[in-house]
């Protein structure tokens, strides 16, 4: 990550080569466990070990604990950790951001492993900062052909492979570069601009897959991960070209880094892991996600978060902030057809304020030629607060809150006109049949439809009874024409007015509609769509969801 996401660093792609067709296939099965444990809820803590070699210090109501304790006791189950290959100068000296050598990265991985935490190994694939604006090859690396730069990425993959394994560290996911939006190991596995053939990226890139997996076979997934995640067309010409090069790359997940004030809206996002589920047959996952809880600059240096980000987020910088972005991140991860969305790594939620746990040091500056500040750009954005005391937003950790909706995706009758869960009004003079499930859906294999030749009224709802008092946020995913007199997602009888969205005219495909912040009170809400149509007017619904802030 480094400074990019502090300067804002957007990759510039060329567009136009050939796009491949949606695969077609199927989508893996429902969610092991309906409670939502299995969702991946991940820190990356690559600047742990510096932060505490400097004096840092974490707490937890008022009580000083390790900082990996206090997040797996507030639900974090996955820790991410990047790895550089030689982060050192010729005199010793480390560049600083965490010195991530291996020593420093096996260290963590086997704290993170006695808590119970699974590990995910972020490999840059260079000996510092990679991401991009910068893929730079490791030093020792710089003078080989290209013949030998790809024996020697496959023999580094597998030895650091092998020697986890020898410590007892298996890593359970493997990241075959950071951000690699812009390729890997410059110039010979460079993507953009004037270089435009993906042959020599893929290529290395299964030299570098291929080393893990003669290492430790399938025991550890493989990911490949981009940065600007709501950018549908960039993953498309990115995974198109390396998936077109007469390889077949063996990974399993496609990973996204996602800031809301920086890489487009949430509708963005969502329609971008939506495609690429599919396109590819992938799981997907936010590797990369964070959001600040205060406009405040812990060590006085600069941050990374201003004001203006505050307004493009669309969130206060606050920790009720973070905990509403995390939760409506969690819904849009949730909302991937066949449970694709794996989950989410929240980035360096440690990283507070100690003097010299900077973005680098003076030798790191020197390596990359940068005259910048060293600073830690990243404290208004962490879990902790400048002291080191556990925020309430540190509960983004536990497993999301359950959909409250039976039957949301209209999949357990198969066609019907009286979809199981659901009431069916229908006006006076209504056909029973305009109001019926059909396929295919957004998510799975059913969707409800709204039709009929003539004028038409209808509605189906249903009321969730046994909710927990507090705030909640609903949310359906719908196709209309939206010519409709009435056409709108509700939620009433909670212990307030009813609540209303009118449903958007369908001109891309698939909108999300929500309702945000409904008070219940009284331990019940009634849901549903409600339409007074004119002959031929239509609305599809799909994927209903209530969920507990």
């Amino acid at each position: 990550m480094r400074r990019k996401k502090m300067n804002k660093i957007l990759l510039g792609c060329v567009l136009g080569m050939f796009l491949l067709s949606g695969t077609g296939k199927e989508v893996k099965a429902e969610r092991i466990n309906e409670d939502y444990s299995d969702f991946i809820r991940g820190a990356d803590v690559s600047m742990l070990k510096e932060i505490e070699d400097l004096g840092g210090k974490f707490y937890d109501n008022g009580v000083e604990n390790d900082a990996l304790e206090i997040m797996k006791n507030h639900g974090a189950n996955y820790v991410r950790l990047r790895l550089w290959v030689n982060p050192y100068d010729s005199e010793g000296n480390s560049y600083g951001g965490g010195s991530n050598d291996f020593n420093t990265t096996l260290t963590l991985a086997k704290r993170a492993k006695e808590k119970g935490m699974k590990v995910l190994i972020d490999f840059h694939l260079s000996d510092y900062w990679a991401d991009p604006g910068t893929q730079s090859k490791p030093k020792e690396w710089a003078d080989l052909s290209y013949e030998e730069l790809k024996t020697t990425l496959y023999s580094y993959m597998k030895t650091t492979m092998d020697n986890f394994k020898s410590q007892g560290v298996i890593p359970d996911i493997i990241q075959v570069g950071n951000e690699t939006s812009s390729g890997i190991l410059w110039d010979e596995g460079k993507i953009g601009g004037n270089y435009t053939d993906f042959t020599q990226l893929a290529e290395l890139l299964n030299q570098a897959i291929t080393g893990v997996r003669d290492s430790v076979g399938e025991q550890t997934q493989i990911i490949l991960h981009l940065d600007n995640g709501g950018n549908n067309s960039l993953y498309r010409w990115w995974f198109d070209g390396v998936t077109s090069c007469g390889f077949d790359l063996d990974f399993d997940i496609i990973g996204l880094t996602y800031y809301p004030m920086w890489h487009g809206t949430m509708e963005d996002l969502q329609y971008n892991l939506n495609d690429i589920s599919i396109r590819y047959d992938k799981d997907v996952m936010i590797v990369e996600t964070a959001y600040a809880f205060t406009l405040e600059d812990g060590d006085g240096l600069g941050s990374s978060f201003s004001p203006d980000d505050e307004v493009i987020g669309g969130y206060p910088a606050s920790v009720q902030g973070q905990k509403d972005f995390i939760h409506d991140l969690e819904s849009v991860i949730l909302n991937v057809p066949g449970n694709r969305g794996l989950g989410f790594f929240y980035w360096e939620p440690e990283w507070i304020p100690v003097e010299g746990a900077y973005w680098g040091s003076e030798a790191g500056k020197e390596y990359i030629e940068d005259d910048g500040i060293l600073s830690n750009p990243w404290d208004n954005l962490a879990l902790f607060d400048f002291e080191g005391n556990a925020l309430e937003s540190i509960d983004v950790f536990q497993a999301p809150e359950k959909n409250q909706v039976v039957n949301p995706g209209f999949e357990t009758d198969g066609y019907t006109n009286t979809p199981t869960g659901w009431k069916v009004w229908l006006e006076d003079g209504t056909s029973t049949e305009t109001v019926k499930t059909e396929a295919k859906g957004m998510d799975g294999e059913y969707k409800l439809t709204f039709w009929n030749e003539e004028d038409y009224g209808c509605s189906v709802y249903q009321t969730v009874t046994g909710l927990e008092d507090g705030t909640y946020t609903l949310s359906a995913w719908v196709m209309t024409n939206a010519a409709q007199k009435v056409n709108q997602l509700y939620a009433k009888k909670y212990g307030g007015d009813e609540l209303t969205q009118t449903l958007p005219v369908s001109d891309l495909g698939w909108n999300k509609v929500v309702i945000d912040n409904i008070q219940v009170t009284n331990g019940q809400c009634e849901i549903g769509v409600y339409s007074i149509a004119n002959g031929g007017d239509w609305c599809n619904i799909d994927n209903i969801m209530l969920r507990k802030k």
